[in-house]
This record gives structure tokens, sequence and C-alpha cells, in this order.
């Protein structure tokens, strides 16, 4: 069966009929996967795996002129495989493929041609933030030859990561905690960006174009990026302020959960969030007990819907999870009391409550806020430029328009918060006009992963196509402000058709 799946060795050559305009097919070159693909730009040749995880790309769709992977969107150029849209950020190989006589024949790899350089830039940017923003903004200047410009800070001694992993392969045990780097890091430091990992900003100048360190160390800029991204929420609840309680955004955060697990047998997640319940999966991978404990006796219902919601649970509760419904009272940090009295022993919490945008140093500086009723945030314009000229903002920190045009948002996915800071990038090279990325993030639960394209403040109405008792759906949903989402389950090339639909 193996051999079958590498589909036809492309060096013998295949019938020119067997690649219909639009499509793509994949054969092996030698032992390497590559997918054919005929669309608009012609007839090409690429490396079938995605640069991102490695998902084969010709179970993804053509369109827009665009490789789209199933599996977290990554987008890349059917003219050149350039990766165009995070999460990818490195090209596909190519390779020379010729048609003559009705037959296609694919040879050696071939140089890939070059991104276009900017033809101009600030000559000094400095971004705030390793994260998934600010790092997709400084590859993408760097691979536009602006890396020389640009100076990259974080707060955390760690080098930029992918912060997803955190709550799914890395706390799971999937994944060592050096293969969460990303590695297009070195490619940023080879073309000239300076990157500072923990260093602290103290303060933004906007009048006079400078930050301050802590230390006093004051850096100019003639363009800056705010992308400090969010906080993860904590309670007053009593008992809640000891080590062992614990939240999940950082690197450091997962491995102070892992380390926890390794002594403690029981875990109690409170909050039944997207984290809460990825972290539940994976402490459940590493054989710890589980309970959470959340508002209501579906998880998640007013984001994902009631069948939704009651697949998740099952899902959980088929691997041993113990959901109760309610509040902690109180925690003395072995056992947990909840309201309505239940006792349950905890060696350690998890923390899964939400965040909260960290504008601090925007308030500081007079940069114009969002309201809490819009989810706070920094106001971000179509270019998603701040009040302040040259000053910008992206990622879970940025509050904008909402697509309907009545009030703002901010989106707190990691892919959209990528491609924030990729156009941002584009616009400080003079190539980026309107934000107009349709939101998509992923999620996963013992091997079920749920893809979800669009963005709805609630669930309005659903439509379910299929079941999400069978786990194989596609489940649109649309709140009450316009508002509209796509959820699907092993229906990966729907929701790539509904993101590209959307786009249009």
């Amino acid at each position: 069966m193996a051999e079958k799946n590498k589909g036809p060795d492309f060096t013998q050559g295949i019938a020119s009929a067997d690649l219909a305009p639009g499509a793509m097919l994949r054969g092996t070159v030698g032992e390497a996967p590559v997918v054919l693909v005929r669309s608009e730009a012609g007839l090409r040749a690429f490396s079938a795996k995605c640069t991102h995880l490695g998902a084969m790309l010709d179970t993804g769709i053509l369109a827009g002129g665009e490789i789209r992977c199933p599996w977290h969107h990554a987008r890349f150029s059917a003219d050149t495989g350039e990766a165009v849209a995070a999460p990818a950020f490195a090209p596909l190989d190519c390779y020379r493929v010729e048609e003559r006589d009705g037959r296609i024949t694919v040879g050696a790899r071939s140089e890939a041609k070059a991104p276009h350089a900017a033809p101009t830039a600030p000559e000094q940017i400095v971004i705030l933030g390793t994260g998934a923003a600010g790092f997709a903004c400084a590859f993408e200047l760097a691979k536009r030859g602006a890396g020389g410009s640009v100076t990259l800070i974080g707060e955390e001694a760690d080098a930029p990561y992918d912060r997803t992993a955190c709550s799914k392969q890395y706390l799971a045990g999937k994944k060592e905690r050096g293969g969460v780097a990303f590695k297009e890091t070195d490619f940023l430091t080879d073309n000239g960006v300076t990157l500072r990992t923990g260093a602290r900003v103290e303060a933004i100048d906007p009048m006079g174009q400078t930050i301050q360190l802590t230390g006093g160390e004051t850096l100019a800029f003639d363009a800056l990026v705010i992308a400090t991204g969010a906080a993860p929420q904590r309670l007053g609840t009593p008992g809640f302020d000891r080590s062992n309680v614990h939240v999940l955004r950082s690197l450091g955060d997962a491995d102070a959960i892992i380390a926890a697990a390794g002594e403690g047998k029981r875990a109690l997640i409170v909050g039944a969030s997207f984290i809460g319940l990825e972290a539940a999966a994976s402490l459940r991978g590493r054989g710890v007990e589980v309970d959470v404990v959340a508002p209501g006796e579906i998880p998640m219902r007013k984001v994902l819907g009631e069948e939704v919601g009651r697949m998740i649970r099952a899902l959980h509760e088929e691997n041993g999870v113990r959901f109760h419904a309610g509040k902690v009272r109180s925690y003395d940090g072995a056992r947990a009391v909840l309201e309505d009295g239940t006792d349950l022993p905890a060696d350690f919490v998890v923390l899964g409550l939400g965040v909260s945008p960290r504008v601090a140093l925007a308030a500081e500086a007079g940069l114009e806020l969002a309201s809490p009723e819009d989810g706070g945030g920094i106001l971000v314009d179509g270019r998603l430029e701040t009040s302040y000229p040259g000053i910008f903002a992206a990622g879970d920190v940025a509050s904008l328009r909402r697509a309907s045009g009545e009030g703002r948002q901010r989106i707190e996915h990691w892919v959209h918060a990528e491609r924030q800071g990729q156009h941002v990038a584009r616009v400080l090279l003079g190539q980026g006009e309107r934000f107009e990325e349709v939101p998509f993030f992923w999620s996963a639960h013992y091997g079920t992963s749920l893809r979800y394209v669009g963005h709805a403040d609630g669930v309005a109405t659903a439509e379910m196509d299929g079941s999400a008792e069978a786990r194989d759906f596609a489940l649109r949903i649309r709140d009450d402000t316009g508002g509209e989402a796509v959820v699907t389950c092993k229906r990966d090339k729907v929701s790539l058709q509904t993101e590209a639909e959307w786009e249009r």
C-alpha cells in the first residue's frame, strides 16, 4: 500500500491528460515526493511536503494561484514555490519540468526564484515581541532584503519558538524542547536581523521615536511594531497564588507544568478553553489523572455550539478526563473545593481562563486603545497602523475593525497573528494595503483535530453537515453581528475552500 501511495515516477513521465488544468498530482523523483501543479502560471513541480509540519500538499487545494496546505492553511506560490502566507516560512524545492509530445517529465531540482527585493525600507525598524506576529514580521523583512534594518526584541530568554507546541506536542511529550524553536531563526540573523532575547522594554516615546530598555539603554526607531501579545488571566480565588498553580502561555510555563506532571499524579484544569482542554489531553498522554472544572456542562458551547461541544466532552471522557460544572471555591495546595462542596485532590492546577492583551506600554505612550467592550487592545487601521504614524500593532494586541464593518475585535489566533506580522512588513516595504486575511486556527485533542475558519462571537445559528458524533462534519456558525465561521473535522478541503471563497 505504501508503494502505491507514492504515486507515479515522474522521471519516467506521465501522460499530459493525467494532469488537468487547476489540478495537482503527487509522484516521486527518486525517493523524494514531488507534486506536479498545472495552474494559471503554467506547469510546475515542487517538493510535496509543506515546509511547516510536513503535510502532503496534494491533499490540499489549488486556489488563487496558490498551493494551500490542508493541515494549517500555509500557502505557497504555484509559480515559484515561495511561502506566501504563514505558518510556513521556508519555500518549496523546485524541480525542472518538461511537457512534450503529450507527456510530462520531471528532472532534477532547479534554482528557486528569489523573492522580489524591497525597493525601500525604513532605516531603523524595531519589533517588540518574538512571538507569532513579531517573528513573522522580521522574517518577511529579512526575506525581502531589509533584515539589516531590523531589531527584534523579546522578553523571554528563549530564542523565538512555536507557541502552539506549548499546549500540544511539547507538553504531550511528542516533541523535545529544542524542536519547538523556529528552525528559520538562523535565517534572520544570517540576513542581518539583530535578535535580542531576554530584553525588557520599559517605555515607548512616540514623539522622540525611541524605546527605553531596562537598564536605561535607548534605541531609536523610524518604524515600530508592537507585537507584545497577551498575558494569561488569573483568579483571586483563595490558594490560587501558590507555586503549584500554573498558567500556560510560554515555553517556561510548559516546562513548569511538565515538571509538576513528573512529580504529581493528579491535575486540576480550571477553565474548559482550547488551551485548558489541550493541556488536559497532553497531561493524559503523560499518564496524569485530570479533572476539569468550568461553568456549564458542555465545554466551549458558546464558541462551537452544543453538538461539537458534546463531542469534545465525549472525546475527553473516553480518554479518562472528568468534568465538573461550577467554580473552584478554594485550593490548599493539595485539594480543591468547588462551590457545590465537591472535594477534588489536585497535586497541581493549570488555569485555562483566557488572556488579556498586553497594552501597558502602548497606554503609557498615549496610543489609542479599544474599549473593554470591544475586547481591548491597541486600535489599528486597515494597514495595522496605530494612532501614531509609523507605529504598528500586530497579533493578539491589535484591535481591528470587524469584517462586517460594525465595531472592533481582537483575534487571538496564532496563524492570524503571523499573517498580521507579514502584512505589517509588507506595509513597511511599500507593498501592503488593507489587511483582509480570513482568521484560521486549529485545535488538537487525542489525535482528533478541528479546523476553524472565520470568526463568530457566539452561536446564534448553526448548520451541521455530517455528524459530530461520528467526528466527521462541517459546521457553519453565525453570530448576531454578521460574524460567520466554519468548523470542520476530517473535512480539510471544505475548510480550505471556505477560506478561499471568503477571501474573494
